[in-house]
């Protein structure tokens, strides 16, 4: 069980503080049930309160990554290979950006972004329009990955993408600059 001040994912809602653990007052019990707890999260990049069940199984809710953790996932970029999906139709399409949404992890999360990056990168140098579909979950998953690495970094939101690319390019030499760097400037 979280306690009160922790930092949690929820969902794709990303990261979120817990404010309480309580049961409000629209959740009553029936005479004999125990009362139902809740999470009281605050979302740490949008508005609203949301109020989550303590025992839900529906909706995915861990901690955040450490810092170390998120240091880690930072320095293995060089190594994922971005490969981009097509599909053989947008709803195809959608489902498989879906399922990969689902896991809430960062390393999937990490490749979700560089493999749809690569696929605009391509999409663009044969003078094609970019789909709404993969840049609909390109910016899904760039809030959240981006959204977590904020909070266990330590580092503005809006910083996260220069600090990635500061780390990419620290740790590869300047001849050794490919897409795989330029992607991470996206990230």
């Amino acid at each position: 069980m979280f306690q009160k001040d922790d930092l949690v994912v929820y969902g794709r809602t990303g990261v979120c503080r817990v404010m309480d653990i309580t049961t409000p007052d629209f959740c009553r019990a029936k005479s004999g049930e125990k009362k139902k707890l809740y999470y009281v999260l605050n979302p740490m990049y949008q508005d609203g309160t949301i109020y989550a069940p303590v025992d839900n199984p529906k909706v995915l809710i861990r901690p955040i990554l450490t810092a170390e953790a998120a240091r880690r996932l930072v320095d293995m970029i060089p190594t994922i290979r971005a490969q981009a999906y097509y599909g053989g139709s947008t709803q195809d399409l959608r489902d498989h950006y879906q399922t990969l949404m689902q896991t809430s992890d960062c390393a999937d999360l990490m490749e979700l972004v560089m493999s749809i990056y690569a696929k605009k990168v391509y999409v663009e140098q044969t003078k094609r329009k970019f789909g709404a579909v993969d840049e609909h979950f390109m910016k899904q998953a760039e809030q959240l990955l981006n959204g977590e690495l904020a909070a266990a970094l330590d580092v503005p939101m809006d910083q996260v993408s220069d600090y990635i690319a500061a780390k990419v390019k620290a740790r590869k030499p300047a001849s050794g600059r490919g897409a795989d760097a330029s992607m991470m400037e996206k990230v």
